[in-house]
Formats: structure tokens, sequence, C-alpha cells
């Protein structure tokens, strides 16, 4: 068995970067047409500013990924994907090829936020060299790696973005799900706000809860105090304490389709490349789903 799961890893791509290999990476001049760093901070209106921080300070290189730029602005839903088209203008603009390794990073106190989300991006646009810096901006800085205040100019590049509907799943298929049962789903929010005991934060409109037959497991457990992953060791033991089966199909869920990327990269530490994420998520479901597959303990018009 432990010599089928090496194997497994031989074939997918690292997921994760440490510190230290970056930092050498950037001591050796390595960024550039091969090596791509990306700052992928997204913050809550009326808390951080995640591009005036990263005009502040970022790993030398490293070029910021706007989320608000990357997504499809004609979607009612919250940070829907963008077009094939789109994605790909937009990453090349970043100096992004089909022949760059991509790191991305970003700068939460937690470690890791939105950095799966940009791993997730580019693996559904079919780009499979991606990583995501293991500790984030904290750790980088904590361990007095290099930043800088000088914004990065890459020369443009060419990407060619070819979507892999396997790892997307839509809300029709979600739909269907809750009959055929085909899938496992999993929802990446903390308790309360899949119970429906906490308000989903910043939300006009939206009550929190769940998909019916969802399992519950909050993104944070995936990361250690100080911000790194666990080990896959750590993270199997979760998934198994959820009853998870990773040897099975599972969709990923959240509030929006950012932190459900985090159980992909989980799964994918662990060896399971191909977690799908429901782009649309509970924000999509609140707002179109029959209300009996909506579970909540919200009781509205409450203080």
């Amino acid at each position: 068995m432990r010599r089928a799961e090496t194997m497994v890893h031989q074939v997918l791509y690292r997921a994760l970067v440490s510190t230290k290999w970056l930092a050498e990476s950037v001591r050796a001049g390595k960024l550039g047409p091969g090596l791509r760093v990306l700052d992928a901070s997204w913050y809550s209106p009326g808390t951080r500013e995640a591009r005036k921080e990263y005009l502040e300070r970022h790993v030398p290189g490293a070029s910021f990924f706007d989320m608000e730029e990357c997504r499809d602005a004609a979607s009612p839903y919250e940070m829907m994907l963008p077009s094939e088209a789109d994605f790909a203008h937009y990453v090349g603009r970043l100096g992004i090829s089909n022949q760059t390794h991509v790191v991305v990073y970003d700068g939460d106190h937690l470690g890791s936020f939105y950095a799966p989300r940009v791993w997730w991006m580019f693996r559904v646009f079919g780009h499979r060299t991606v990583s995501v810096l293991n500790g984030g901006f904290r750790n980088w800085l904590k361990e007095g790696h290099p930043v800088t205040s000088e914004p990065s100019r890459p020369e443009p590049a060419n990407f060619e973005a070819t979507l892999d509907r396997s790892l997307l799943k839509t809300y029709e298929q979600v739909l269907e799900n809750l009959e055929s049962k085909r899938f496992q789903l999993v929802d990446a929010r903390s308790q309360g706000r899949y119970l429906g005991t906490e308000p989903e934060p910043d939300a006009v409109g939206l009550d929190p809860g769940h998909i019916r037959g969802s399992v519950n497991m909050p993104f944070v457990d995936f990361l250690t105090e100080d911000g790194f992953e666990k080990s896959p060791e750590e993270l199997r033991a979760l998934f198994e304490a959820k009853k998870v089966n990773l040897a099975q199909p599972l969709i990923a869920t959240c509030r929006k389709g950012v932190t459900a990327c985090h159980i992909a990269l989980a799964a994918y530490l662990c060896g399971k490349p191909d977690v799908a994420i429901y782009d649309g998520s509970w924000f999509e479901w609140f707002h179109r789903a029959p209300p009996e597959t909506r579970v909540s303990q919200w009781q509205r018009g409450r203080a």
C-alpha cells in the first residue's frame, strides 16, 4: 500500500513549496518566465486593503492577483470563475505561460486563505504546475525573508486555458446529486455558519445554514496554529473522523467557492487530486435551491 501511495505522489505536482525554497529561488534570480509568484490576498471590505499592502511590501518579483478582477463580473453570485478567455488574458498579463511554475500566497493571519482558490483556478483551467506557499506571507515575514515595495513588471506571456469540467460542479449537478448521491459533499465553513447558529459575515439577505446531506469540515482545521498545512497523516485522520472516504468522489462547498478549495488542497496532499468545487456554493444555493434542501437553525428577525 505504501508503495502505491508513493507512486501516486510522484505523479502529482507538488502542491506546496516552503518559504525556504522560495527564498532560495528569489536569491538565485530564478523568478522569470519559468517561475512566477502571485500575491492573492483579499480581505473583507473595511478591514485590510490587499492591493495597498501589496504595494507596501511583497515577496520580491511577486505580482498582485486581484480576485475582484479575475472573476465573472456579470454573475449575480460571488466570486464565480471567469471564462477561459478572460482567465488566459488576465494571467498572461502577469507573465504566466503554460510552461510557468506558479507559486501563490496571501497575507492572511491564518497563513493561508485565498491562495488555495487561485491554486484551484489554475488547475481547473488546465494548468498543473502551480503550488501554494506553505505558511504564507505571515511566515515569510516571521522568518525574515526579503520584501520589497517595488511593483513587478513581468513581460506578458501567452497562456491557453482549457476548462477541466471534472474539477467544477454547477448548481444543477449538486441538485441532481441530492438524489443520486454519487458524490460526498463537504462544507468548509465554520460550524456555526454551517448549522445556522452564527450569521454569514458581510451578508445582506443571506441566512447561514447548509446544503442537505453535506458534511462540515471547517477549513481552519487543516492549518496549524503557526499557519502551515498539517501533514498528510493528520489531514487523512481529519477526513476519516468525518467519515469522508477519499477513495470516493467528493464535492467541496463553502460560502462562495473560496475556502472549499482548502478541502481540495488537503485531499490533494493525501493523494486525491480530483475533488470538484461547487463554484456557486451556499450563496447560490440559498438563492436558488428549493427550501427543503436548505438546513438551518437560523431564526429570521432575531437580534
